[in-house]
């Protein structure tokens, strides 16, 4: 049971510092940490990273992360293994999110990063620049840290 609550503590930690509106990286798309790796997966054509308003998941932020908890796979995670996964992903004009990418060191976190985004259907209310609704690329940096 000890073992149970620690992997599951471990899993989901990461998630719990993943996004707060400090750690959104915002400005020049290629300042992102994998922009090289992301410009070939994913269509950034006229997307932003800076925006007057964001996207907003419905019911905010928390309830976003609860989701993506509920959805996302249970890894069996080493204690000494370190969890560095970065989850790119596009919440087009229309408020749906496209082109979902992880990279990371583990193959299988990774997997488990992009399906546990793609499971969740719902619509997000797009980010604007001027009242327009505009294509944004969102960054969630997925680490587990140490106490």
């Amino acid at each position: 049971m000890k073992k149970a609550i620690f992997l599951l503590s471990l899993l989901f930690t990461p998630f719990l510092y993943a996004q707060n509106s400090e750690n959104i990286v915002q400005g020049n798309i290629s300042s992102f940490p994998d922009y090289a790796i992301i410009k070939t997966k994913m269509n950034l054509k006229d997307v932003v990273t800076k925006a007057d308003s964001i996207p907003e998941f419905p019911g905010g932020i928390k309830v976003f992360k609860r989701k993506y908890f509920e959805s996302i796979e249970t890894l069996d995670v080493k204690i000494k293994e370190k969890v560095d996964t970065r989850l790119y992903f596009i919440v087009e004009k229309s408020g749906y999110v496209r082109n979902v990418k992880a990279v990371g060191t583990n193959k299988k976190h990774v997997e488990a990063a992009e399906l546990g985004l793609r499971r969740i259907f719902a619509r997000w209310k797009p980010a604007t620049i001027n009242g327009e609704p505009v294509r944004y690329l969102m960054y969630f940096p997925l680490t587990n840290k140490e106490y």
